[in-house]
């Protein structure tokens, strides 16, 4: 005989009720667990934003020119004697890009998120512009423009014999690489500066608090990182790649060159040479570190950064006082490949690639240095966010240039 199953007893009304009850009591107590767990790392991160990479991703999330008040920082005075900038006539009739719908140059930039616009033109400002509540006397930080500084001082440094030269291997500097890896006798400085290393460099957006890009821009010891997580992926010299642990280790060759931090040779070797106006600041990794954000981390404000602009445009001179070698200034910003792998970089500046002999600064967020020699001008645009796209402001600039030196011929 083949026996059934009994069926199990019904549940009662009262079951299926008491069963119905417990299940958002459940669920509430897993959302309060939940919430606990994330408030409480939030609050460790925000207690903890000076001693760690990962409460700084967490607590400050994306960069911004704000980052300027969340650093510590280090100044960098200015001289009593700042070169002068003297007004020429205004240009006029600037015209926003075709592809945007502002009705005038003024609009564009502020519709752009535009804290400042500069133009020099024959040694003399004709166009100076401010908006966001910024004034003349703002510093803004200038993210990736920093690293243009941070060449001109390794240019300073050979100069002066300090350093030997690009062709040095950057272990001459920082031997303790070579003890991790031999492969880093064969990274020169050039390499470095060319953005060539062959290092490793993987960017990993938020809200991941990890990855190089992270890293080295929050970073709490910027040396300890530059030493121990650098890792050779290629042979130098053969492959561009933007990578930001390239100015943390030159940043590291020059404090150990010239046995000053980064700031003080960048206040007495070009601050004050150029003549700068106002005192500038760069940010530090952490005061306990006290080690300058080498790729990212130096704020000024719009004017003084056409004065380094105009440096280059006068092939290291400033009012007749020589701060850069010529060779140096030439160097650094050719479209030359027969050195390095990219005709549109060279040693931290970036080459105008439709008019080979003009060359800028470039920042994230369109922070802008644009040098046209043959236009004798300097054009510097600073701001909150891009607002449009990079090939759109370079288009600008050059149009701008081009204007100029029409203009003049």
């Amino acid at each position: 005989m083949v026996k059934t199953k009994r069926p199990g007893k019904a549940p009662t009304r009262g079951a299926v009720s008491s069963r119905r009850r417990r299940w958002p009591r459940r669920v509430a107590a897993v959302a309060i667990v939940v919430l606990t767990l994330v408030l409480g790392m939030w609050v460790w991160a925000w207690l903890s934003v000076d001693r760690s990479t990962m409460a700084r991703a967490m607590w400050w999330m994306e960069a911004d020119i704000d980052d300027q008040y969340r650093f510590p920082a280090r100044t960098i005075p200015a001289g009593d004697d700042p070169s002068q900038l003297p007004e020429g006539p205004e240009v006029d009739g600037l015209e926003p890009p075709a592809d945007t719908t502002a009705r005038d140059f003024d609009g564009f930039l502020r519709r752009t998120g535009t804290r400042a616009f500069l133009i020099l033109h024959e040694d003399r400002l004709v166009y100076e512009r401010y908006f966001d509540g910024a004034d003349r006397q703002s510093r803004q930080t200038s993210f990736s423009v920093a690293k243009s500084f941070l060449s001109t001082l390794v240019g300073i440094a050979i100069d002066e014999g300090l350093i030997g030269g690009v062709t040095d291997p950057v272990t001459e500097y920082v031997p303790e690489l070579a003890e991790r890896d031999r492969r880093f006798e064969s990274i020169t400085l050039r390499d470095l500066l060319a953005m060539s290393s062959g290092l490793r460099y993987e960017e990993q957006d938020l809200p991941v608090p990890w990855g190089d890009d992270i890293n080295t821009y929050y970073g709490v010891d910027l040396r300890a990182l530059a030493l121990e997580d650098t890792e050779i992926l290629g042979p130098p010299g053969e492959e561009w790649l933007y990578n930001n642990y390239n100015p943390l280790l030159l940043g590291m060759v020059l404090e150990r060159a010239t046995g000053m931090s980064v700031t003080e040779y960048m206040s007495t070797r070009l601050w004050i040479p150029l003549g700068a106006e106002y005192d500038a600041t760069w940010s530090l990794d952490s005061d306990a570190s006290g080690f300058e954000k080498m790729e990212s981390g130096l704020n000024a404000t719009a004017i003084d950064y056409a004065r380094f602009g105009r440096l280059f445009l006068h092939e290291g001179e400033s009012n007749g006082t020589r701060v850069v070698s010529r060779e140096w200034v030439r160097e650094a910003t050719a479209a030359d490949v027969t050195t390095d792998p990219a005709g549109h970089f060279q040693y931290f500046w970036w080459i105008d690639t439709q008019r080979l002999d003009r060359f800028y600064a470039l920042g994230n967020f369109g922070q802008y240095v644009y040098v046209a020699p043959d236009a004798d001008a300097v054009i510097v645009r600073l701001g909150r966010d891009w607002g449009v796209e990079n090939d759109t402001w370079i288009a600008t600039l050059r149009d701008i240039a081009d204007r100029l030196a029409a203009d003049a011929s």
